[in-house]
Parts: C-alpha cells; sequence; structure tokens
C-alpha cells in the first residue's frame, strides 16, 4: 500500500494483504502509483497487487502471486487479518453514519470489493457522501464499481497520492462531493505501515485532518509487531526487500499517530475488538491479526 495505496482490495475481503486488511484495500497492499515502472509508485502498486493475489483477487502479475505466497509463508494468518481488517473497516463506517456523518473521505481505497465503503455509508442514509482516493492505476480501471450511488447520495474518485495530501485537498472533485465546512470522516485504512517515518505520516495526516471541520472523525488502523513479532519482522523482511516501505508500528507509536485527539471508546485496540458486532473474540485472534484500530474525534 502506498502512502494512498496499500489496500489492494480482491474480490472479497477474503484476501490478504497488508493493506487489503482494510478493504477491498488490501492490508499489505503498498501504496499504488504505476503497475511496473522504477520508483516509489511503482513499489506502492506491486505491494497492492501482492495484496489482492492474498485476498485472491486475479488482477496480478507471476512476481506477484510469489510474492504472496511468501508472504503466507512467513504469517499464515495474513488472510484472518486482511478479513478482520475489512470487517473494522465495515464497523467503523455504520457506527459513524448511525452518529450523523454523511460524508466520506477513503483514502488507500484499493481494488473494489462490496461492500465498498459507500454502500455501507448508504445503507444508513441513502444521503452519504464518498469520495475515494487512491493513487493505483490498477484500481481506476475499476472506479466505475465506486461510483454506483444512491440516488440520493453520491460518489466520486481521485488519483492521487496520500503522500501528498494537499494535491487530494486542491482536487475539484473533492469540492464538488464533499462540504469540508461539515463533518467529515477521514480514513486512513490499513495504510500507514506503508509510510514509515522518514516520509512523515504525522505531517500527513495534520495537514488533512487541519482541513477538515469539528466534528469530524479520524479512522485508522496499522499493522503491528506486538503480537507476533517473529512473523510481523519476517514480513517487514520481504517487503522492504521488494523495495516496499513497511513500517510496523507499537500500540504506542500508533497511538501517537492521533496527535493526542479525543479516541472514541474503547480507544486503541485490536482492529477486531474495537465495538464487536457479537460475541468476543478469542485471544488466539490477537496474534493472527496483528492490527490496531481506532477512531477519534477531530
Amino acid at each position: 500500500m502506498s502512502p494512498q495505496c496499500g489496500k489492494s482490495a480482491v474480490n472479497h475481503r477474503t484476501g490478504v494483504h497488508l493493506r487489503d486488511l482494510r478493504s477491498p484495500r488490501g492490508l499489505l497492499e503498498p501504496c499504488a502509483g504505476t503497475t511496473r515502472t522504477h520508483g516509489s509508485e511503482g513499489r506502492t502498486a506491486r505491494q497492492r497487487a501482492v495484496l489482492t493475489r492474498l485476498l485472491g483477487g486475479k488482477d496480478n502479475y507471476a512476481a506477484d502471486r510469489e510474492a504472496a505466497e511468501q508472504v503466507k509463508q512467513q504469517w499464515p494468518t495474513v488472510v484472518v487479518a486482511t478479513r478482520v481488517n475489512r470487517e473494522f473497516m465495515r464497523r467503523a463506517t455504520r457506527f459513524l453514519a448511525r452518529q450523523g456523518v454523511r460524508q466520506f473521505l477513503d483514502i488507500g481505497t484499493g481494488i473494489p470489493t462490496r461492500p465498498n465503503l459507500h454502500e455501507i455509508a448508504q445503507q444508513v442514509d441513502p444521503t452519504a457522501r464518498v469520495v475515494y482516493v487512491d493513487n493505483d492505476p490498477i484500481v481506476l480501471t475499476h472506479a466505475r464499481a465506486l461510483l454506483v450511488s444512491t440516488a440520493q447520495g453520491r460518489t466520486d474518485y481521485i488519483q492521487a497520492d496520500a503522500r501528498s495530501p494537499q494535491s487530494i485537498l486542491d482536487s475539484p472533485q473533492l469540492g464538488e462531493v464533499l462540504d469540508l465546512s461539515q463533518p467529515v470522516a477521514l480514513s486512513l485504512i490499513a495504510l500507514l505501515h506503508f509510510i514509515p517515518d522518514d516520509q512523515n505520516p504525522h505531517e500527513i495526516i495534520a495537514t488533512l485532518a487541519d482541513a477538515l471541520a469539528p466534528g469530524s472523525y479520524l479512522v485508522l488502523s496499522h499493522v503491528s509487531s506486538d503480537f507476533d513479532p517473529p512473523a510481523i519482522r519476517e514480513l517487514t523482511r520481504i517487503y522492504n526487500e521488494q523495495g516496499v516501505p513497511l513500517q510496523a508500528r507499537s500500540r504506542e507509536e500508533f497511538h501517537q499517530l492521533f496527535q493526542g485527539r479525543e479516541l472514541l471508546e474503547p480507544g486503541v485496540v485490536s482492529a477486531h475488538r474495537w465495538k464487536p458486532d457479537d460475541i468476543e473474540p478469542p485471544a488466539s485472534l490477537d496474534a493472527q491479526a496483528s492490527l490496531y484500530a481506532a477512531v477519534a474525534r477531530i
């Protein structure tokens, strides 16, 4: 997943990619840029393709399939992690929509995977408006699925890189769909572990959040080595060796990404423990998913 990549969706949220852990967006899917070019954008796109493969998707190459198998060998529960991440996205979106949030800015969208974020929000309120952002050309080819809105609501897609947040805010499409003088839910799900500290993730978040109205929300999920250090350490090595920056963060480091903003209950927890729908998840799922998640008021 690239700064904005990272979700490399699959046909269902059953596959796994670090970035796609979040949606069609892959949990381990790096940010996208170009499919087979040099540089950070090309690496991001490849990350997304690996994640897509993990989730069962078909838009990938032989090298991506090999890399996906490597990831699964080192982290056998990556598919579980992807599902957990996807389910967190659904619960967080539904919760915020029920709180009256009618606008969503989803950065690092990844290949569409139903139900997409706008479908969840518009199930609660058909007037909900959603803008998706990604920099993966593969996502662009599938963007039509993200633009099927209810008649009362609206969706749009912006081709941009999360590492350049001002370009997102300056996009004419953003202003046409979202009213930034009203609350917006900003989702950076399974994205920031593809943005290491030297790429200033705190500054990226601050630039985006500062542009939003009071009453807005920040939704994050992130891979961590706190639960299964050997597996995530090896996963990081695999990604970095392929030129894809990946930085797992501790609970404290993840908490710091919220920059002191007020966290909603239950605070920073394993992604599957954030307002679970039914029974309490088993303790063993913590290490299988290795994901933190939280939602904060802006």
